[in-house]
């Protein structure tokens, strides 16, 4: 979320300080308070995101608010995000170069692909890690209230997505309170969600054949949430913030295109696939403290996030900037995060050929145990004889995970089955009032 900062609310006063210090911490999750001027405000930007190799994201996004002179706020959005490349599938290499094949082996994977486009029959190479080629489009709608009432602030929002096999429908509503003397804010939130997840070609058959197609009918998967939160200003310089979430998610929550592979028990090499199967049920929590200094004009910003849920998945976020401030309201700002976590209770690399299959199992990279590291800075500034305020912000992501080696065998020892993922985005955002 972005606020744009009247004159008197920029860097060198008191005001300032306090003012920006909030901005952070309410993106955390507490609510913004409303600008004191009426008027119109126009953010609109552009976001490329790319994997080496995989995934590729172009998200515009335009959001228009409106600012009342009494505090109230209605905003509304529209985003649409273009999605193109390739996906893992969770299958281990083949480890068999064609058309040599072990007896009862596959040399051909079949497989569909995420959202239902370039899936069918591949021939991967037999030491790299299967990828399935996609594409999709995702449009999003989203509308959101805010207005103040003495020291109460509600807001409220809707939220509506479409794309190709997945729909979701949510409401979020908040309250704030603000006390003594304004120095705490005490914040309340729920958030609702109600979703449906349609594979392409049908719902798949769990720890099967991967072509057992049991349903054409949409999947419910329902998400419930809802966090506390409280900011404190501790010094003319200094606040600090503490939110507390937790969401729990029933229903379909397989990934309806994830495999796993069949290792043979002596060569490694793969002889079959599953599909995946995950529990009905996610409860997850976690911890958020954020806190901001003010120098004489720069600004630290510190966060640390910790997660957990019932699936076995504990991670932690540390996350830091430092936002130095020139002069023309120009600004830079450095940025260094480091993510780990832990893998869930039933994430396999692959299934041994003879061995009992799990009531639960996934191979998906997301849930085993993950490293990732990002550098990156935010660049602010305004051009000559125009009102609005540019960003740009680029970051490299270097994703990195490690793996078990007593749970494969054979030739997929030899085989690096969590190569690290680069990854660089770059955002461009354009704010201005009218």
């Amino acid at each position: 979320m972005r606020v744009q900062l009247t004159p008197a609310q920029r860097p060198g006063s008191v005001r300032s300080r306090l003012s920006t210090a909030a901005c952070v911490l309410l993106a955390t999750g507490l609510p913004a308070a409303a600008a004191a001027d009426s008027g119109t405000q126009l953010d609109t930007s552009l976001l490329t995101y790319g994997e080496q190799g995989r995934a590729k994201v172009i998200e515009p996004t335009v959001r228009v608010s409106r600012l009342f002179s009494d505090g109230q706020t209605l905003s509304g959005q529209i985003a649409l995000d273009v999605i193109t490349g390739a996906s893992p599938s969770g299958a281990l290499p083949s480890g068999v170069t064609p058309p040599a094949t072990p007896a009862g082996g596959d040399q051909i994977q079949t497989v569909t692909a995420a959202s239902g486009g370039g899936g069918g029959e591949h021939a991967p190479d037999p030491g790299a890690i299967p990828v399935v080629p996609f594409s999709d489009v995702r449009a999003a709608l989203d509308a959101d209230w805010l207005k103040p009432f003495g020291p109460l602030t509600p807001s409220i929002g809707g939220h509506f997505s479409r794309e190709r096999d997945y729909q979701s429908v949510g409401a979020t509503a908040k309250l704030a309170l603000e006390m003594l003397h304004k120095l705490t804010t005490v914040t309340v939130g729920a958030a609702i969600n109600r979703d449906n997840v349609f594979p392409s070609g049908g719902t798949r058959e769990p720890l099967a054949d991967t072509t057992v197609i049991i349903s054409t009918a949409w999947n419910p998967k329902n998400v419930t949430g809802g966090q506390v939160g409280v900011s404190q200003i501790l010094s003319r310089r200094w606040m600090l913030g503490v939110t507390g979430s937790r969401s729990v998610e029933d229903g379909y929550l397989t990934e309806p295109y994830k495999v796993v592979s069949i290792m043979d028990p002596v060569t490694g090499i793969t002889v079959g696939q599953l599909t995946e199967n995950r529990p009905t049920r996610r409860d997850r929590r976690d911890v958020l403290t954020s806190t901001v200094y003010h120098l004489d004009k720069d600004v630290i910003y510190l966060s640390h996030r910790y997660y957990w849920d019932d699936w076995g998945v504990h991670s932690n976020t540390i996350d830091g900037k430092y936002r130095i401030q020139f002069q023309n309201d120009k600004f830079l700002e450095p940025h260094l995060r480091y993510y780990w976590q832990t893998q869930a209770d039933f994430y396999r690399l692959g299934l041994i050929q003879g061995e009992p299959v799990p009531a639960y199992i996934s191979a998906d990279q997301r849930l085993g145990p993950l490293r990732t590291a990002t550098i990156g800075a935010n660049y602010g500034f305004t051009l000559p004889r125009t009102r609005g305020e540019f960003t740009v912000r680029a970051e490299y992501i270097v994703q990195f995970g490690k793996t078990n080696p007593n749970e494969v065998v054979g030739v997929q020892q030899g085989f690096d089955l969590m190569p690290p993922v680069n990854i660089g985005t770059i955002l461009v955002t354009y704010s201005v009032p009218f």
